[in-house]
């Protein structure tokens, strides 16, 4: 059966991939707006930048966060003159690790979902004298929901699957950064097995619960091209 450690760390998994999420969405949208439209020559650099997660180990991508995020890097140096302290080990460094890893999991559908929407529906917006702004949300995101709802729940369900990135970033503290799948190691060193298979019975069967509603729902199940 679960315990209450194991109830924490759902509990603390589902928040980070909720926080996650969110963050993913409010700048993973506009990113794949402009990687959908642009005709810049840095499309190709940013479409790597941003795809990287997808090839790169997770213990390299943990290690650099680590090095940028500490005391001597860069973004922890600002943090740590802000009085924010560093991230490493934290919540918030959970959540920014995350997004960082998940991020092509939103970017990747949304962009597909905007490219495939045409110049059509944007010149007739245009011809009725609607504002940029207004033609996204009266327009293209109508347009995208298959998108949005594919970019939702993968990048939630990744961030939930997600291991090496969060236990090298935010370590093994119990009740601050020990996650789901950090529990189930630590159940299968200590040699607990009945205790990680309840752990991972469970994500085995929200993952494929996961997919299975999302085939069913998007009609266009051809256009989730993320792989692993």
């Amino acid at each position: 059966m679960l315990t209450s450690a194991d109830f924490a760390t759902l509990r603390l998994t589902f928040q980070v991939a909720s926080l996650a999420t969110m963050l993913m969405l409010l700048f993973g949208t506009p990113l794949a707006w402009w990687l959908a439209r642009t005709q810049s020559k840095y499309k190709g650099i940013i479409n790597a930048i941003v795809a990287l997660p997808l090839v790169l180990p997770p213990t390299v991508l943990g290690f650099y966060l680590l090095v940028i995020l500490g005391k001597n890097g860069p973004i922890g140096q600002i943090t740590t003159q802000l009085g924010l302290g560093t991230l490493p080990f934290t919540f918030a460094g959970l959540v920014v690790s995350s997004f960082l890893y998940s991020l092509p999991f939103v970017v990747q559908p949304l962009q597909t979902a905007f490219s495939a929407i045409g110049n059509r529906p944007l010149e007739a917006a245009a011809t009725l004298r609607a504002s940029p702004l207004d033609t996204f949300f009266s327009v293209v995101v109508p347009l995208s929901k298959s998108g949005f709802l594919t970019a939702t729940v993968l990048g939630f369900a990744h961030t939930v699957g997600e291991f090496g990135v969060v236990l090298m970033v935010g370590g093994n503290i119990p009740d601050k950064t020990r996650v789901v799948s950090v529990q189930i190691y630590n159940h299968v060193e200590a040699l607990e097995y009945s205790e990680a298979h309840w752990l991972a019975g469970g994500l085995l069967a929200f993952s494929f619960c996961v997919l299975w509603v999302l085939y069913s729902i998007v009609k266009t199940p051809s256009s989730i091209q993320l792989h692993k």
